[in-house]
């Protein structure tokens, strides 16, 4: 369930109030003086089993004496009467219910996990929704709804907050009732027994009245759900998260390296960032973006110009900059020689633009037109420090007239307490964002630049996936088999080199043996040195326990090896099974780097990959990097680069660079192996040599599961590879027919561009000059949850002659198709032959109904749409 029914949240005719009370102080009087005070324009129903009239307006004493049919009920009674309450309103028709009261298996309530599956239960019948329980309940200022205990009522705004917590939530109401912040929503959301922040993005982002989203958030509950909805929220507008609890402990049971590197906030971290959210780490930050969000600026970069009156805090502005990995702007010839024209001879020179301490707003405003022109900055920081010998208004006035009604990204930081505040006030006036000091100044640039970084690597297109057809999934699989045949989860190294083996990922060869001699035989075939490991199905870490020896240099000195490790190990692990040996040559890589790759799965996100330096003390060195998979080229990058590793890997000093493609390539088919081997829990690879030469396995550990003990799915919907197939029209041509790709954009665009500008208009209802970048990645970079777009290419051929595309609603129960065929490719019945693709998926899927929006003109669809039993009919349906 996702959006059904949320209108009667946010725009209900009728509001009823179960629990109102009288009492002074009580929730049922807040929540009624809240409720009649907001100016809703409907009717406010009171229920109390006692009183005749809660403020001065008649009360009822049961639900079934409503004289209305609310769409909205507020609950506020002791828990074990809601599940009854509930009932009794879906009964009448009622849609949606807040409920405020606790009690429902949080804290020590003992029976209340069974009280929330009752009331679930109770309101399944009817569809209707809830929110809370244990909330502080929801505010909708345009609608002037205020059903909650809430201490004030937001002004009307566009940003809308979501929070788990309802202090949060009553302690960002005050901040922004200080600073003239509104709302469009604000929603409370308690223990999500039913609504959660996936339902509430969905809505969200296609509310007119928001153009802002922020969510406070202590746990996710469906992650596939919530990041559908935030990747979708998140190409419209802003969504910016703080995340409570950023624990780790969750990882200590795990057996690999990469199970207990990944904890809880690193995955949350990663599940952000894919979507395309701005995160944030404390309820400071979260007000700061809020206000910096509700001003409308926007950056297209992380380069910054800094004016100020005062050298010292531009230095202290640099130095929060270079923190928050932004970059100053390199001024042009040409706004030096205009900023050396306008300004004293002993300016600064340079970015900061230090116009001295006693400029005037004269200055401020040439300065800051000069830098406005300024093609190589983003965004543009103003400060100003009072002086005895200029007016701080002054300059703040000259920055609002320079201003004026662009938008240029301007920020201001007016320094100090009583000089400034009326400059303060003025930048509000204006929607400029304004700041108190140059780190709050710069970390709000910050949130800005980091913004718009996720968006563009949201929307970025991939270069072509390899070719996965040399993956041995067979083979991996029947190594899996054998091995939980033998009873065991734990593969040993030979078995986990041969299922790294049939994914293409280079291994070291090694000869697996079971006697100190025939190890030392093998080490003759080999040649010398070689490494000795134990094998056994026992121990997870060989080197921790003593099993590995490196660089042994003769016969002898292997055989010797193999038997002090056995009595070695058999000391500190008795009960261990040995199994033998395994003999590999020893690797000389001089100046190779050591990684880690490896797969892990989280409780809430399941299955993760993660990248970092590798080697004996990784967990010590802590160089680590999370991500979800499914990856592309493009992915695994910003996870290379997202570590500090990466440095070294592109070659310093008389150290070359490592080949990064074969380390990127190494990442994407690590994860199409966790969407392969759906009984792969944890995998190693550590360490994973990589040099100028390419990469290099030297050790793996992979940990199994029996198919019965199913993982959790795959956060993001991997490319449905299994929809792939040959079609034939009513004509005898044969196509290729494929779910889309992001790499299929510019073939994309080369479809359209040879279609006729009719065609066009005709799909797409408007005359289309130009297909851009923004424009193109939108019909290719879909979310195979809720998006399907089958593409048809000429057997043997990468060009795309039609597409078909179905779009769900969050609930799949209702989905718009759309279809073209390239102009030149017409008249072959290719149209129809995607049309029963589309219909056959919708069914499939459990699409109950599927719809067009077609242009009266555009016969030959509408003529083809009867052909398949659709009704056809004038607008408005």
């Amino acid at each position: 369930m996702s959006i059904r029914n949320l209108d009667a949240l946010f725009s209900p005719s009728t509001i009823a109030l179960i629990g109102a009370s009288n009492r002074p102080g009580s929730v049922g009087a807040v929540l009624a003086r809240n409720l009649f005070d907001a100016g809703f324009a409907g009717p406010v129903l009171t229920v109390n089993l006692r009183e005749r009239a809660i403020r001065s307006t008649l009360n009822y004493h049961t639900v079934s004496e409503l004289p209305l049919v609310p769409d909205l009920a507020i609950i506020a009674t002791p828990p074990d009467t809601v599940p009854g309450l509930i009932r009794e309103l879906g009964e009448r028709g009622c849609r949606a219910v807040v409920v405020i009261t606790a009690g429902f298996g949080e804290g020590d309530y003992a029976d209340g996990k069974v009280l929330k599956q009752t009331m679930l239960d109770a309101a399944k019948p009817y569809l209707m929704r809830i929110v809370g329980p244990n909330c502080l309940g929801i505010l909708a200022p345009h609608r002037g709804i205020n059903a909650s205990f809430a201490h004030i009522m937001p002004q009307k705004g566009d940003v809308a907050f979501v929070t788990q917590s309802g202090a949060v939530a009553t302690s960002i109401l005050d901040w922004a009732a200080a600073r003239g912040i509104g709302f469009s929503h604000v929603v409370s959301l308690g223990s999500m027994s039913d609504v959660d922040f996936g339902d509430m993005l969905d809505y969200l982002a296609l509310d007119p009245k928001t153009h802002s989203i922020l969510l406070y958030v202590e746990a996710i509950t469906e992650a596939r759900k919530f990041l559908s909805a935030a990747r979708m929220a998140s190409r419209t507008k802003p969504v910016v998260v703080v995340k409570a609890g950023r624990s780790d402990a969750g990882a200590k049971a795990a057996l690999s390296h990469t199970g207990a590197l990944a904890g809880a906030d690193a995955v949350y971290d990663a599940a952000f960032r894919r979507a395309g959210m701005l995160r944030v780490k404390t309820l400071d930050e979260l007000f700061q973006a809020a206000g910096t969000l509700a001003t409308g600026a926007r950056v297209k970069g992380d380069r910054l110009a800094i004016l100020t009156n005062g050298g010292g805090v531009g230095v202290l502005a640099v130095d929060e900059l270079a923190d928050m990995h932004g970059r100053l702007a390199e001024l042009s010839e040409d706004a030096l020689a205009r900023l050396n024209h306008l300004l004293p001879p002993a300016w600064s020179h340079a970015n900061p633009v230090d116009i001295l301490g006693d400029a005037p707003g004269a200055l401020y405003a040439g300065a800051l037109e000069t830098l406005m022109n300024e093609k190589e900055a983003d965004a543009i920081l103003v400060m100003n420090c009072p002086t005895a010998v200029a007016d701080s208004l002054d300059a703040a006035q000259a920055v609002v007239d320079t201003l004026g009604s662009q938008r240029t990204a301007v920020l201001t930081c007016w320094l100090g307490e009583g000089a400034p505040a009326k400059a303060r006030h003025l930048f509000a006036a204006h929607n400029i964002p304004s700041y108190e000091t140059p780190e709050q100044a710069i970390r709000a640039f910050g949130h800005l630049f980091s913004y718009w970084r996720n968006q563009q690597t949201l929307r970025e297109t991939p270069p072509p996936l390899f070719n996965n057809s040399t993956i041995d999934k067979s083979s991996a699989d029947a190594v899996i088999d054998r091995v939980l045949e033998d009873g065991r989860s734990v593969l040993t190294e030979p078995e986990a080199v041969a299922v790294l083996s049939a994914y293409g990922i280079p291994t070291v060869s090694a000869i697996t043996v079971h006697t100190p001699e025939e190890a030392s035989e093998a080490a003759k075939r080999i040649g010398f040195p070689v490494v000795l490991k134990i094998l056994s199905r026992d121990i997870s870490h060989k080197s921790d326990s003593g099993g590995v020896q490196l660089n042994l240099a003769s016969p002898g000195a292997v055989k010797q090896a193999a038997e002090d490790m056995l009595v070695s190990i058999r000391q500190v692990m008795s009960e261990a099974r040995l199994d033998g040996f395994s003999v590999q040559p020893m690797i000389r890589r001089p100046g190779a780097h050591e990684l880690i790759l490896g797969i892990a799965e989280d409780s809430i996100f399941g299955p993760i990959i993660l990248f970092g330096q590798g080697g004996t003390a990784v967990e010590l060195i802590g160089d680590r990097v999370i991500g979800l998979p499914p990856l592309n080229p493009l992915l695994a990058q910003e996870m290379i680069q997202a570590t500090r590793i990466s440095k070294l890997l592109r070659g310093y000093r008389d150290r070359p660079a490592a080949d990064l493609e074969a380390v990127t390539l190494t990442l994407i088919k690590l994860s199409q192996l966790v969407i392969d081997l759906e009984r792969v829990v944890e995998l190693d690879i550590n360490p994973l040599l990589a040099d100028t030469s390419g990469v290099l396995a030297l050790d793996a550990r992979i940990v199994v599961r029996a198919e019965r003990d199913q993982r959790r799915p795959l956060a993001i919907r991997p490319y449905p590879q299994q929809l792939e197939q040959t079609i034939e029209t009513r004509s005898g041509q044969r196509y290729s027919l494929r779910p889309i790709r992001p790499e299929d954009e510019s073939a994309l665009v080369d479809m359209l561009r040879h279609s006729s500008p009719d065609d066009v208009r005709l799909r797409f209802f408007a005359a289309i000059r130009g297909f851009d970048h923004a424009f193109a990645a939108r019909l290719t970079q879909i979310d195979y949850d809720r998006e399907m777009a089958f593409i048809a290419m000429p057997f043997g051929k990468q060009d795309i002659a039609g597409v078909v595309r179905l779009s769900s609603d969050p609930d799949n129960e209702k989905a718009e198709f759309a279809i073209m065929v390239r102009s030149d490719m017409k008249g072959i019945g290719l149209g129809y032959r995607l049309m029963q693709q589309m219909i056959d998926y919708a069914r499939a899927a459990g699409i109950q109904q599927v719809f067009a929006d077609v242009l009266r003109e555009n016969h030959a669809m509408r003529d083809m749409a009867k052909e398949f039993g659709f009704i056809v009919s004038a607008w408005p349906r």
